[in-house]
């Protein structure tokens, strides 16, 4: 197990790295601002279990390959980067619904989507993000302590701990945003406004995960 003192800085030094913009939060605010909270909440919780998919994988050795081939890294980014540039469009495309919905009578609103959707965007969102596969692999091996133990098993743990931050810094940015949505409902139509920003920040996002080294 690793140390008190390498929980410590690895728990600050994981809590400032969860902190910088990134696909992970943008996805996050992008969820709050087009789907609402419920579900942008369990995306959020769907994301932090697909970063624990990742740490099971580097912990496994497997994260290095991807970290090493440049063609695997290449594949994985591009994969995630459609998906999240689809959810973009998508949210674009349907931007009018969450105004059509605030405009119908309580008995004939739409019921919400199925947890497991939401909790499945969000998981492939998070499994898909090859720069954390490259930062687990370089990050998780700096806190293992040598001779307690297997190092996959201590990796394994610290990247729960790093889901579980990251599920609960995510959660905070996605009640912050969904207030913003909360404002923009009073007047139904400026929901089209908010729907087609959540939708373009997502666009961006992905192009930003193409293009990025």
């Amino acid at each position: 197990m690793p140390t008190s003192s390498q929980w410590l800085a690895f728990l600050i030094a994981s809590l400032l790295f969860i902190q910088v913009p990134g696909p992970s939060l943008l996805f996050a605010i992008g969820r709050a601002l087009t789907v609402g909270r419920r579900d942008a909440l369990l995306s959020v919780v769907g994301n932090g279990l697909g970063l624990m998919l990742q740490v099971c994988l580097v912990a496994l050795g497997l994260g290095a390959v991807v970290a090493a081939s440049a063609t695997a890294y290449t594949v994985l980014k591009l994969v995630g980067a459609a998906y999240v540039v689809w959810l973009g469009i998508q949210a674009i495309r349907t931007r009018a619904e969450a105004r059509h919905a605030l405009e119908q009578t309580p008995a004939t609103m739409p019921e919400r989507g199925p947890a497991a959707r939401s909790v499945r965007v969000g998981l492939i969102v998070g499994a898909t993000n090859p720069k954390t596969i490259v930062f687990f692999v370089a990050f998780l091996p700096q806190f293992t302590h040598d001779g307690a133990g297997s190092a996959g098993l201590q990796v394994a743990l610290l990247g729960l701990a790093f889901g579980l931050l990251a599920i609960a810094s995510d959660s905070v940015w996605t009640f912050a945003a969904s207030k913003a949505r909360d404002w923009f409902s009073r007047k139904p139509r400026r929901l089209d406004l908010l729907g087609a920003t959540g939708g373009a920040m997502m666009v961006g996002l992905g192009a930003t995960m193409v293009v990025a080294e």
